[in-house]
């Protein structure tokens, strides 16, 4: 393969100075032209002609200076959006779990909400675990929440003690893979008075009211505070799914922390994502949550079998992350920070923008599109974005 790329690069090299053509393609277009190559077993000559004819397309898909983009992209991502449904779908094939698709789904993108409707997970494996269904199925009840009713035989209330009285089952402790030492100190640290013999567990309410409602009332809300103890689980994590892929095991998660799951052991830093797009920003940084927005937003397209090429989702990406974090395309993020003051007024709150910027003393350079066209000037783009200068002095 690096032999080819080689070739390739030298055969590149020859026609730039032959041709004088100024041949510079991505690594990428390298190594769709090696397999065309090996898949197609080319002549040098064959070759030559190919580098030249994939030149010509690559200029011809250039953007034009003076080509508005920004509305492009603004209108290639819109008009899709309007054909999508407002439902919520099962989560890839599993139906236990939840996620927002569709247009909620595409809102929460632009908008870049910090709380998204249904945060998941996708964990993988480094080589060495992604088999090991038993290491799998450890570090999924480990992260996934359980609390002490997950894993219950009997539990009573005891009026005439005003105790709460609870059983253990060992076989459920067992089959969830936890330990029991760990719950035993959580249940002393969650409740000082508790008494633990084996499989059994006394917690005493309080005694010192007289009243006896308020002493019933109390003892239930102790009993409902003993079931909802967490025993295991990462904070923001709920449910998790275990499923076996064609070749490994993946782990589904309902809720996100991806800092504490990519601090554990034989954990796939690469491969695990969150739908979480300010997350992705905060752990592994701006260019990784850009990324993420473009992923995010091609597969809740796809997912509805809409096609919108990746460059006008890349630009709106690019500009909700220019300026080292996370905004949205909205009047508290992109457009309500824009620096003409007709532009703001025009997306929304026209009153309070003209107010403002009254009060203020500010000056409209009438740079953009949409200041032009409000007050009826030709627009800077295309033509309108070339201009002629005379030189008086020469004259």
């Amino acid at each position: 393969m690096e032999d080819m790329i080689i070739k390739i690069n030298d055969t590149i090299a020859e026609i730039n100075d032959t041709e004088n053509l100024n041949i510079d393609f991505p690594d990428s277009y390298i190594e769709d032209l090696v397999k065309a190559y090996i898949k197609n077993d080319l002549t040098d000559d064959e070759l030559r002609k190919l580098i030249i004819k994939l030149k010509n397309a690559y200029d011809r898909a250039h953007v034009e200076a003076g080509e508005a983009v920004g509305t492009v992209a603004a209108q290639s991502v819109g008009e899709p959006g309007t054909q999508m449904t407002m439902r919520t779908f099962h989560y890839a094939g599993v139906t236990e779990l939840n996620v927002t698709l569709g247009l909620p789904r595409l809102i929460e993108i632009v908008d870049a909400r910090k709380e998204i409707a249904t945060p998941t997970m996708d964990i993988y494996f480094d080589e060495e675990r992604r088999d090991d269904e038993e290491f799998v199925r450890t570090l999924a009840n480990k992260i996934g929440k359980s609390t002490i009713n997950d894993v219950l035989s009997d539990f009573n209330l005891n009026y005439g003690t005003m105790e709460v009285e609870a059983v253990l089952d060992s076989k459920k402790i067992e089959e969830k893979r936890l330990d029991r030492d760990e719950i035993n100190a959580t249940i002393e640290k969650a409740f000082k008075k508790a008494v633990i013999n084996n499989d059994e567990i006394v917690i005493p309410g309080k005694s010192d009211k007289q009243d006896s409602k308020f002493e019933i009332r109390e003892l239930r809300l102790l009993a409902d505070k003993v079931r909802d103890l967490q025993i295991s689980g990462i904070k923001g994590i709920g449910k998790v799914i275990i499923r076996k892929d064609d070749t490994e095991w993946i782990i589904h998660t309902e809720g996100s922390n991806l800092k504490e799951i990519l601090d554990m052991e034989g954990i796939d830093h690469v491969r695990t994502t969150t739908n979480n797009i300010h997350e992705i920003g905060e752990v592994l940084g701006i260019e990784a949550a850009r990324q993420s927005i473009i992923n995010e937003a091609q597969n809740t397209l796809s997912e509805q079998g809409l096609s919108v090429d990746v460059r006008h989702i890349m630009l709106v990406a690019d500009i909700m992350t220019s300026e080292g974090v996370v905004k949205s395309i909205g009047r508290h993020g992109i457009s309500g920070e824009k620096s003409s003051v007709l532009a703001r007024a025009a997306f929304e709150e026209t009153g309070k923008h003209l107010l403002r910027a009254s009060i203020r003393g500010e000056v409209d350079d009438l740079t953009g599109i949409i200041e032009n066209i409000i007050i009826g000037q030709p627009i800077p783009l295309g033509t309108g974005s070339v201009g002629v200068k005379m030189d008086y002095k020469n004259e």
